[in-house]
């Protein structure tokens, strides 16, 4: 291995935080990135890791030739983007997290026109819930809401509101009656994620008592806001969820609008990339298609699958 490539899977050893994240990266094995390391400590005549069971730390003979070649390396890519990018279209692999309903709703049936875009692309897509660690995870982009959002040094592109609105089953509300104020929430079920505890604050806001938030629980928890729109069609409790993702189903009559007067709108989803002074062409192409689908008014919204000011007013006449 030249220079240039030793300096390299150093430099991506250190970005990903561990050897074995590198070598998802660079598409080898652990012991391989691990023994090439070696090989370059070898000639260099240093230590540049501290390794333990645990973990592995830059030494600070270490810490001064990762400041010198990450800007050697960075230069070299830029350098050959610079060059090839009027002639090359986006290629490798992109991978993607996003959140399971959105991703599976909104996401994933676009990705047909996403690759027919850009063929010399392949695609990696985990849907989850849970906080993802990008640069541990070598996920190259993600699709999260505001509240799974916890690492300030990631750039975060704000992509469309996710309105949320208090939902049931008929069954449900015909057994347990329906709630007439957002105090009566901590005498329901209410379905909650585990993956994500901000999720199960659910405020409100009005100009009699101002804002508050109530915590809400019940017997049923899950680790997808999937789960817990199935669950609410089950007749299981009471769910707060993206109207994208329940107005079908409210417009069919298999789910009824809870406290609708009071719709949660300080939510968005996100995307969520490494920061980067250069960002890589599949990154950008991604973020720049999500971009034009989803902005400035997104697809739902476009299509008429939101109710209109006029019937949520009706309705909340309707239902007090």
């Amino acid at each position: 291995m030249d220079r240039a490539a030793e300096m390299h899977m150093f430099v991506r050893a250190v970005d990903k935080g561990s050897f074995s994240a590198a070598a998802r990266d660079l598409d080898l094995t652990p012991s391989a990135v691990s023994k090439q390391i070696r090989r370059l400590e070898d000639r260099l005549g240093v230590r540049l890791f501290n390794r333990t069971t645990r973990r592995v730390s830059l030494t600070e003979v270490g810490q001064a030739y990762y400041e010198r070649s990450a800007r050697i390396v960075q230069e070299i890519e830029e350098a050959e983007e610079a060059v090839t990018a009027l002639n090359e279209n986006p290629r490798g692999t992109l991978r993607v997290a996003a959140t399971s309903a959105f991703g599976r709703v909104e996401v994933l049936p676009r990705m047909a026109e996403f690759l027919e875009r850009y063929p010399d692309l392949n695609v990696e897509v985990e849907l989850t819930d849970r906080h993802v660690d990008l640069i541990e995870e070598g996920i190259d982009v993600a699709i999260q809401w505001r509240e799974q959002m916890e690492d300030p040094s990631m750039i975060a592109r704000r992509l469309c509101v996710n309105r949320r609105i208090i939902c049931a089953s008929p069954d449900y509300v015909d057994r347990h009656g329906k709630p007439t104020s957002p105090e009566d929430l901590l005498n329901h079920n209410c379905l909650t994620l585990y993956e994500v505890s901000q999720f199960n604050d659910w405020a409100f806001e009005d100009g009699e008592q101002g804002h508050r938030v109530m915590h809400v629980k019940g017997n049923f928890r899950a680790n997808t806001a999937d789960a817990l729109y199935e669950g609410a069609l089950a007749g299981l409790g009471l769910a707060r969820l993206s109207t994208w993702l329940v107005m079908p189903a409210i417009r069919r009559g298999d789910l009824v609008p809870v406290l609708p007067q009071y719709p949660h709108e300080s939510s968005a989803y996100f995307l969520i990339y490494p920061h980067r002074r250069h960002l890589s062409r599949k990154v950008r192409a991604f973020v720049d298609f999500l971009v034009e689908v989803f902005t400035p008014v997104p697809p739902w919204e476009r299509e008429g699958l939101e109710f209109t000011e006029a019937e949520w007013a009706e309705r909340i006449r309707r239902e007090g």
